[in-house]
């Protein structure tokens, strides 16, 4: 039985696939120094192929073109740099950025959100050390702003007013919508002469029931929150507070967490050294040091593991480590594995492909053959 064609209604767009990368790997995760996104692209667009990769070299872009592919996700982004001209040939990323807008190929990079995102590029190596639990090195701000609205509803008026203020976009928490609470309690007040109270008369201090309401709003509605709320209020002058709202910090970038049982360090590396598929591998400290604890941050560690404050006993598991990290590490008693920056990236790639095959189906998902370490190991 022939096998049923696909209905051009059932393809994903660009933007279709920016919605599941934001699932995946969500933008506000990313550093702020960060370039992350939809970086090229028509977001209406069909895609039918998506590809892969670390990092978007004119190999990868050839070998979309021969495949077919209508979207790159390039964990590397390829602009970082606010962009002058775009010509071919180039030595910088922009001839890969050139040749995906002649061939009409979307670009989108993960970067630094993928490495704070959870299933992301740190914990995949996690995975691969065998931490069961592990905890942010980072953590980063979540950049949603709200703002808590107090204010106070005779009981009558209550279902009206609050009405009117999710009508007016208030009340979401995640998911759910129409969110408040309410206490019942007595408030008191004293018109001047010139006032127009609802309840009593002007000059007579009154005491009334009224219902204390909290709710939640962004700050971009706030404004019409804060109108609704004046114009459905049966007061003359409504009481209200406004109060800033700390949002709860995010796992970010790094992980770290403890060994089931501990191992020497020449058993880490060779474990990791296979899992990764990684060329060559560089240490430091001594081999038959027993390690309990891993720090992990792929790419380039800097100084990101010595927030956890060092000892003996840890192990550093990174890309890259520069010579006086290396030696810092060594003066903490502590060791360090660097894979390669490359390689301590690449091992997310197929996780990360079934994960969006998961959430987009209606397309096929290829991990580039032509995205390759650019060192040569002698």
């Amino acid at each position: 039985m022939p096998a049923r064609k696909r209905k051009p209604t059932d393809v994903p767009t660009v933007a279709d696939l920016c919605a599941a990368l934001q699932r995946l790997a969500p933008l506000e995760l990313a550093q702020d120094w960060d370039n992350v996104g939809l970086l090229v692209g028509d977001r209406g667009a069909r895609v039918r192929r998506a590809l892969l990769c670390i990092d978007l070299m004119p190999a990868v872009v050839i070998e979309a073109v021969r495949q077919d592919v209508q979207f790159i996700v390039a964990y590397h982004p390829p602009i970082f740099k606010a962009i002058t001209r775009l010509t071919i040939p180039a030595t910088d990323p922009t001839d890969a950025v050139f040749r995906c807008i002649a061939a009409g190929i979307a670009v989108y990079s993960t970067h630094t959100a993928l490495d704070a995102a959870d299933g992301g590029t740190n914990d995949v190596i996690a995975n691969m050390c065998g931490l069961k639990r592990t905890h942010a090195l980072d953590y980063s701000q979540n950049r949603d702003a709200e703002v808590k609205l107090v204010t106070f509803i005779p009981a009558e008026h209550v279902d009206e007013v609050m009405q009117a203020l999710f009508t007016a976009g208030a009340g979401w928490i995640g998911d759910y919508d129409k969110c408040s609470y309410r206490i019942s309690g007595m408030g008191t007040f004293r018109g001047g002469q010139s006032t127009n109270p609802t309840i009593g008369r002007a000059g007579r201090y009154e005491t009334v029931d009224e219902i204390r309401v909290e709710t939640v709003a962004r700050r971009n509605v706030l404004p019409q929150v804060v109108r609704a709320l004046r114009d459905a209020h049966p007061y003359e002058e409504p009481a209200f507070d406004i109060y800033p709202i700390q949002p709860e910090p995010r796992r970010g970038i790094g992980r770290y967490g403890q060994l089931p049982k501990p191992t020497s360090l020449a058993t880490l590396t060779r474990r990791l050294k296979k899992s990764t598929a990684a060329a060559t591998v560089q240490t430091v400290g001594n081999p038959q040091q027993p390690i309990s604890r891993v720090i992990i941050c792929v790419g380039a560690a800097g100084a990101l593991p010595f927030k956890v404050g060092l000892q003996r006993g840890d192990v550093v598991v990174t890309g890259e480590i520069r010579h006086h990290d290396a030696l810092a590490i060594l003066r903490h008693n502590a060791a360090a594995i660097a894979l390669g920056h490359w390689s301590s990236e690449r091992p997310v790639l197929a996780p990360f492909r079934q994960k969006l095959l998961d959430l987009v189906p209606a397309m096929e998902v290829l991990i580039s053959k032509d995205d390759r370490e650019p060192f040569r190991h002698q």
